[in-house]
């Protein structure tokens, strides 16, 4: 049956070599590799459980009075888009699943993206000639940040609300330009005009997840042009033979296996274990707010960056240069991504090394980078853990204030720390291997 469906394909589309090619394609045999499979089968699910909400959601900030199947809310005067969301999550069938599912998977897709620009920069995958595949990793992993930031933003409850307001206040806080970028995208002062709800939902659902495809899709254009990269694990794998499984019958099945496994995850968490419960929290009003409101994880950092510098702004005479929420909310992203995009170079230009590389090292082979990495990752996971000090606090009562200083001094002391040792660790491997 196989064989007549290629030759009816082929003698209409002349397709047969390329198949050939294609199911002869060689995967990388390691688990590590799978990370970004996950990554892929994440936004898959993010687009068709995203599809199915859409249908039900209502983009308009207008206020209505409730009159739903939630009794605790009934008579609570709030936006139409907030309504729809309880609607959904309440009286649409499959609706909380799809929902709660929807919002899981996002917060695995950027897990996995993450999970996987670690393996790639620890084992220097990066390198010459897969610098821009490097790149357009990066971009993604931005705009994924972006694209869940505007998409728990949609909900229009306290929550979300007191996120905005944040996000409208880093906005402003850009130097020059912070006034008028922030009214070019609210229409107006925070809340914003009813002209902004529409714009963050086309946002949402059109502009950044067209944006991702297309460099998702550039992405894997490249990965399959310039062929995986490898461990070196015996003889066979060199700089110019590749290793590997062989798309059909080898990756094939079992990408479609994780695949299914993915969907099956995220789909029991979806039903099981509970995710924002808008509900709760109750519809956004400019003059509200609670204690111990947290963003999804993959914005911690940023929080915690906010909530870590000092109360100072950048004056020159009465005018302020720099307000305060630029520190935490602009400059220390960009450094973070800045040093990320920047690395290849640098790296390149301090070990003058220019060659094409399609093995991966081990961490321990590469001690500076392995260490310098180690660092960057300390630096920015204190900052995120420093992010939950509102909780402690309210948990287990430890002074918020004297949190805020003892992380203060930590992201200084010990990343240092954390550079040095896995600087020494490296080394005494490397010539532990060498005494055997």
């Amino acid at each position: 049956m196989i064989r007549r469906a290629v030759r009816f394909l082929d003698q209409r589309t002349g397709t047969a070599p390329l198949l050939k090619k294609t199911l002869r394609y060689v995967f990388p045999d390691h688990w590590s590799f799978l990370l970004g499979e996950v990554a892929l089968y994440c936004f898959i699910l993010l687009v068709l459980t995203g599809t199915y909400l859409t249908f039900f959601f209502d983009d308009s900030v207008a206020q209505m009075t409730y009159h739903g199947s939630y009794a605790p809310l009934e008579g609570a005067t709030m936006s139409h888009a907030y309504a729809s969301v309880l609607h959904i999550s309440l009286d649409v069938k499959a609706g909380l699943l799809i929902r709660q599912t929807h919002h899981w998977a996002a917060n695995v897709f950027v897990a996995a993206i993450v999970l996987h620009l670690l393996r790639i920069f620890f084992t220097g995958a990066f390198r010459k000639p897969r610098d821009l595949t490097y790149l357009l990793g990066l971009g993604m992993l931005m705009l994924a940040l972006l694209e869940g930031y505007a998409g728990y933003s949609l909900a229009d409850d306290l929550l979300s609300g007191m996120g905005l307001a944040i996000g409208y206040s880093v906005a402003m806080s850009i130097p020059f330009v912070g006034a008028n970028l922030a009214n070019l995208i609210w229409d107006g002062p925070f809340p914003g005009s009813s002209a902004f709800w529409p714009r963050l939902f086309i946002a949402h659902v059109l502009v950044l997840p067209v944006l991702i495809g297309g460099l998702l899709a550039a992405h894997l254009v490249l990965v399959a042009s310039r062929h995986h990269t490898q461990f070196k694990r015996s003889a066979r794998e060199t700089e110019r033979h590749v290793v590997g499984i062989p798309a059909f019958p080898g990756q094939a099945p079992r990408s479609i296996g994780l695949m299914l496994w993915v969907f099956a995850v995220l789909f029991l968490l979806g039903g099981l274990v509970q995710i924002n419960p808008v509900w709760l929290w109750g519809p956004y009003h400019v003059g509200d707010g609670t204690n111990g409101a947290q963003p999804d994880w993959y914005l911690g950092w940023l929080i915690g960056a906010l909530r870590l510098v000092p109360g100072f702004d950048l004056t020159i005479g009465h005018y302020t240069l720099v307000p305060n929420p630029f520190w935490g909310g602009v400059l220390f992203p960009g450094l973070v991504f800045g040093v990320l995009i920047l690395w290849p170079w640098l790296e390149r230009k301090a070990t003058g090394d220019d060659a094409f590389h399609n093995l991966l090292e081990r961490p321990r082979d590469n001690p500076w980078r392995t260490a310098v990495g180690v660092a960057i990752v300390t630096w920015v996971f204190l900052i995120f853990v420093s992010g939950s000090a509102d909780r402690v606090d309210v948990l287990f009562g430890i002074d918020y204030a004297t949190q805020i200083w003892v992380y203060r001094v930590a992201i200084w002391v010990v990343p240092l720390a954390a550079l040095f040792v896995t600087k020494r660790v490296c080394d005494e491997l490397v010539a532990g291997e060498r005494r055997r």
